[in-house]
């Protein structure tokens, strides 16, 4: 049974990744893609955007896997949101839906969002570019 705060094992955490999706059996396919990926962070999963402000405020995220439709809104939208927060803005956002259409796009390039995906190609291989380039971006600014 899904929990909405899981982490993906027991080791010390170096950050959390938030995962928006409202769909439990998607939510758990991005949570094994977490947990394969080289990078130790805690799993956060909120179905709804209000939920996932209320994981945001309580800081520590590193990366963002956001679903397009959900509940209360659209991930594009809320991408935008975080664009325009100073200290949201920095947190690379994986924009992953079923059906990316041209207007997601637009909007997801307006928010700097890192990729915009297909749900059947998401892989570790964008965690790991996301959060390297993250990661290469705060170094750089420092």
């Amino acid at each position: 049974m899904q929990q909405s705060a899981q982490e993906t094992s027991t080791r010390t955490h170096q950050g959390t990744c938030l995962i928006v999706e409202d769909s439990e059996f998607d939510s758990v396919k991005m949570t094994r893609v977490m947990e394969k990926s080289r990078h130790n962070l805690k799993v956060e999963v909120a179905a709804t955007l209000r939920r996932a402000r209320a994981a945001l405020a309580r800081g520590q995220t590193e990366l963002i896997l956001l679903d397009n439709n959900l509940p209360d809104g659209l991930g594009a939208n809320f991408a935008l949101e975080l664009a325009r927060d100073a200290k949201l803005s920095s947190i690379p956002v994986i924009l992953v839906s079923d059906w990316p259409s041209p207007f997601m796009w637009e909007k997801a390039a307006s928010a700097g969002v890192t990729y915009v995906l297909n749900k059947t190609d998401f892989n570790t291989r964008y965690v790991n570019a996301a959060l390297q380039k993250s990661r290469k971006r705060k170094t750089v600014s420092i």
